[in-house]
């Protein structure tokens, strides 16, 4: 009897591994998994608490209010006009992503490498065809215009409808577009009418606060993808939306409810009414993701400097939490340890200094080019922001590093040592 074969994901198979090790007594840095060391807001939980004993199902699309606050909200933060009536929510960004390769059928999925570890798999479960664009260390892991349009010219003569997935700030680089970038890039989708999912759901956790969406710029086919995993420490509770175009087709909206009514049904309904709470902005908010972002970027260019000392190419992370390190610098002396993939240097890695990191093979990027993520939110948050409070410089939110700083020391030692 044959099965559909569907890998586990790697994120979720590393984090359980680390867990596995610890429990055996071993010393584990955790790099490898992406989850907000932040809770959310006391008001937010209060919330939660407060809606328990709500049990009913909601519409697919979510509670009508919180459909509501989630326009008002990024009408406000990200400057573009948005009604309830364009968003959907969802129990995560996981299915909505989904859900979106399944409405689009028989469509070429173009996906910059590197890029998160579910695009490619749901995009060929929903049985697309994927198109890798590679990036490069030096530009900064980005796509450029001359590239997508290279690669979207390559397939003009196809029928296939062209949907692209962009990620900013970027799962596993860090790293984020400017309004200069995102206007020559949609130059080239409007050239090709290319469909655009962007996931947004680190914008609220760009370092300076300066994030821009690409519906501001692109809003006829831009779908936006986000939610309160991220910037609401809210993972586990899976809460996701998306923003569709205010002109978009009925037959796509009609298409994502179904899909949504034959998979989840609903968000569950608790978490809805507390998201509705999460939603409100206010100066509380504000100062709370103020916070969030000032301890990140601390942390992040305390990481960053450690790694940099090292040898390593890497870029200062300008939004979320991940770093893309590049160990092409130690290519020989890894060979001379039998260290010719990816894979291979983060097994290594993690049974000789415990660091685990995830392999850029795992986000689309060559096994040889010797690429890794990491992640560095292995800290106490709540303490963090107590800390924060009382505090004029950002030596007390590197503090928050130390631990991983303590890791990348002996990831440090060992890659010397390969020499």
């Amino acid at each position: 009897m044959e099965f559909l074969r569907v890998d586990k994901s790697d994120t979720l198979s590393l984090n359980e591994q680390c867990e596995t090790l610890k429990q055996a007594g071993r010393k584990v840095y955790r790099f490898g998994f992406g989850e907000s060391p932040f809770l959310p807001p006391a008001r937010v939980r209060q919330a939660l608490r407060s809606a328990s004993c709500r049990k009913d199902y909601t519409a697919v699309a979510g509670l009508p209010e919180l459909r509501r606050k989630i326009a008002a909200f990024h009408y406000e933060i990200d400057g573009y006009p948005i009604a309830a009536s364009q968003v959907l929510t969802a129990p995560g960004t996981k299915p909505l992503l989904y859900n979106l390769m399944q409405a689009f059928r028989q469509s070429i999925v173009f996906l910059p490498a590197p890029g998160w570890v579910s695009y490619a798999p749901q995009a060929r479960l929903a049985g697309h065809a994927v198109v890798r664009l590679p990036t490069s260390w030096q530009d900064r892991w980005r796509v450029t215009p001359s590239a997508l349009d290279a690669a979207l010219s390559r397939r003009s003569q196809s029928n296939r409808r062209k949907l692209m997935v962009l990620n900013y700030p970027g799962n596993p680089d860090g790293l984020t577009y400017s309004r200069s970038e995102l206007e020559a890039l949609s130059v080239v989708f409007r050239k090709h009418r290319v469909w655009v999912v962007s996931d947004e759901i680190y914008g609220l956790l760009h370092h300076r606060g300066q994030h821009i969406s690409l519906a501001s710029i692109y809003p006829e086919r831009t779908l936006v993808v986000t939610g309160l995993s991220k910037w609401c420490g809210a993972g586990g509770w899976r809460l996701g939306a998306l923003i569709l175009p205010p002109d978009a087709p009925a037959g796509l909206y009609d298409a994502l409810v179904g899909l949504g009514s034959e998979t989840y049904s609903c968000a569950p309904a608790p978490i809805q009414a507390a998201a509705v709470s999460a939603y409100e902005l206010n100066a509380e908010l504000h100062q709370y993701l103020a916070a969030q972002r000032r301890i990140l970027a601390a942390v992040g260019g305390a990481v960053h400097a450690a790694l940099v000392r090292s040898g390593l190419r890497v870029h200062r992370p300008q939004g979320g939490f991940y770093l893309l390190l590049d160990f092409s610098p130690f290519a020989d002396a890894l060979a001379s340890r039998a260290i010719v993939t990816d894979r291979q240097l983060c097994e290594r890695l993690l049974a000789d200094t415990g660091a685990a990191l995830l392999p850029g093979s795992a986000f689309g990027m060559p096994s040889d080019a010797l690429t890794a993520r990491l992640a560095y939110v292995d800290f106490d948050g709540a303490a963090a922001l107590d800390d924060l409070d009382a505090l004029d410089d950002d030596r007390a939110p590197a503090a928050a590093a130390a631990k991983m700083l303590a890791g990348i020391d002996r990831l440090n030692s060992w890659l010397l040592a390969e020499e």
